[in-house]
C-alpha cells in the first residue's frame, strides 16, 4: 500500500482544494471531463465513509472570459472592480457545474462563500463550522470558495490554499489535499533547475523548507508554493495532514492512491488534541462560570458543561468567546468556548437544557460549553492550562 493510500484509508474527514488551472481551460470553459472524473473519485471515497469538503477555485477565471475580460495578454492583471465582477459572474457557473456533476452520483451539494476573516472571527467561525458540520451530517458535499465579489483583501492577497487549510482547521479534518499543477515541493524550481530534488515528506516546517517556495505557476492561479507552505503550517498546527499533488490528469485522487508522487506534510498531533491545545493556550478569558459539585464531577469525566450545573455568570462575553470554569471554592476547573453570550447565559443557568427555547425564545445548543470546545485545568491557579480529557470520546 502506498503512503497516500494509507493516509486516505485512515481519513475520516477530507478537504480537497482544486486550483483554477485544473478546473478551467485556456478558453475559459470548465474542463467537464476532468470534473466528471474527480466527481467519480469523490463518490468512491464517500462510499468508504469519508466526509468530503471541496474548496473550488475558478470563479474569476471563468467569469473574466464570460465578461470579455480575457482580451490582451493572458496574464493581464484584472483591476479590482473587474475581478469582483468576474467572481460574481463565474461563481454561478462554477456552482452549477459542481451541482450537476455530483448529481450524477446522487450527491447533494451546498455552496458556501467565505473570506479568511470569517475563519478568524470566532463567532462567524462557529456559525460556518456549525453549518458545514450539519451539511456533512446530512450527506451533503459543501463546495467552498472565497467570497471574492466583496472581499477586496482576499482578491488582492488571498488564495484558496490558505482558505482550504483554515476550513480543514475549522471542521477538524484529518487530511487536506491541494490539487495543483505540480506534484509537490521541490528543493528548487524544477522548471529552471534540473538538479531540483522532490521532497516526499515534511514533518517540521523549518526555514530551509520555507526557503523552497516560489511564485504562482499559472496565469489564473493566485497561489504559488509559498501560499501552499503557509497552508501546510496551518494544517500541521491543527493536527491535519496535508498533501500537495498534481491534479492535471483525470481521476487525480485515484492516481494519488495508486502511487502518484506528491509531498505530504505530517503533523505531530491529532486534530482534536491540537484544537484543545489552542484553547488551552489562549491568552485571555472573557468571563467566568461558577459551577456546582455535580457539574464539576461531570467535567472531570469528560462531559459537556450544561446550564443546569452553572451557579453564577461573571463578565461580558459573546457566543464563541473564551470563558473560565471554576468551582464553588474558586478552584479553576476548565476553560472553553461559550455557546451563549453572557446575557443569555444568565437567563438559562440552573435550568435544564429542554427549557432553553422557552427561556430565550430560540433553540440553541443544549450545552453551555460542548466537550469538544472545553479543556480541563489540572494545575494550580496562575499556572498554564494543560490538556486533560479523560473519557472524552
Amino acid at each position: 500500500m502506498t503512503q497516500s493510500a494509507s493516509i486516505l484509508q485512515t481519513t475520516n474527514r477530507l478537504v480537497v482544494k482544486i486550483g483554477s488551472a485544473l478546473l478551467v481551460a485556456d478558453d475559459g470553459t470548465l474542463r467537464s471531463a476532468w470534473l466528471a472524473a474527480l466527481a467519480a473519485d469523490i463518490a468512491r471515497l464517500r462510499a468508504r465513509g469519508l466526509d468530503i469538503v471541496i474548496i473550488s477555485s475558478g470563479a474569476i477565471a471563468v467569469g473574466r472570459r464570460a465578461l470579455g475580460l480575457a482580451a490582451g495578454p493572458r496574464n493581464r492583471a484584472l483591476r479590482l472592480e473587474e475581478a469582483q465582477a468576474a467572481a460574481a459572474t463565474g461563481q454561478i457557473r462554477l456552482a452549477h457545474a459542481w451541482q450537476e456533476t455530483l448529481a450524477q452520483h446522487d450527491i447533494p451539494v451546498a455552496q458556501i462563500l467565505l473570506t479568511l476573516d470569517d475563519t478568524e472571527n470566532r463567532r462567524r467561525f462557529l456559525n460556518a463550522r456549525s453549518t458545514m458540520n450539519t451539511l456533512l451530517g446530512m450527506g451533503v458535499v459543501p463546495v467552498v470558495n472565497e467570497n471574492d465579489s466583496v472581499a477586496t483583501d482576499e482578491i488582492r492577497y488571498g488564495d484558496n490554499d490558505q482558505l482550504a487549510a483554515r476550513v480543514a482547521q475549522m471542521i477538524g479534518a484529518d487530511t487536506c489535499i491541494l490539487l495543483t499543477d505540480i506534484d509537490g515541493l521541490y528543493s528548487a524550481d524544477p522548471n529552471i533547475n534540473d538538479n531540483a530534488e522532490h521532497i516526499g515528506e515534511v514533518t517540521l516546517m523549518t526555514p530551509d523548507i520555507l526557503a523552497m517556495a516560489g511564485g504562482p505557476r499559472s496565469a489564473d492561479g493566485s497561489g504559488g508554493m509559498e501560499t501552499k507552505l503557509t497552508a501546510a503550517s496551518i494544517t500541521m498546527g491543527a493536527g491535519c495532514r496535508m498533501g500537495i499533488a498534481d491534479g492535471s490528469e483525470l481521476s487525480p485522487l485515484t492516481l494519488l492512491e495508486d502511487g502518484a508522487r506528491c509531498t505530504w506534510f505530517l503533523p505531530q498531533s491529532e486534530p482534536r488534541t491540537a484544537r484543545k491545545q489552542w484553547i488551552a493556550a489562549s491568552a485571555k478569558d472573557a468571563g467566568t462560570l461558577t459551577v456546582d459539585a455535580g457539574a464539576a464531577t461531570a467535567l472531570g469525566k469528560g462531559k459537556s458543561l450544561l446550564p443546569a450545573g452553572i451557579l453564577k455568570v461573571e463578565g461580558q462575553f459573546s457566543r464563541g468567546d473564551m470563558v473560565a470554569v471554576i468551582g464553588q471554592d474558586q478552584t479553576a476547573l476548565a476553560r472553553g468556548l461559550a455557546a451563549y453570550g453572557d446575557q443569555d447565559a444568565r437567563q438559562i443557568i440552573g435550568h435544564k437544557s429542554d427549557e432553553i427555547e422557552a427561556l430565550l425564545g430560540y433553540r440553541g445548543r443544549e450545552e453551555m460549553i460542548h466537550r469538544d470546545d472545553l479543556v480541563l485545568r489540572d494545575v494550580a491557579p496562575g499556572e498554564s492550562f494543560e490538556e486533560n480529557e479523560p473519557n472524552n470520546e
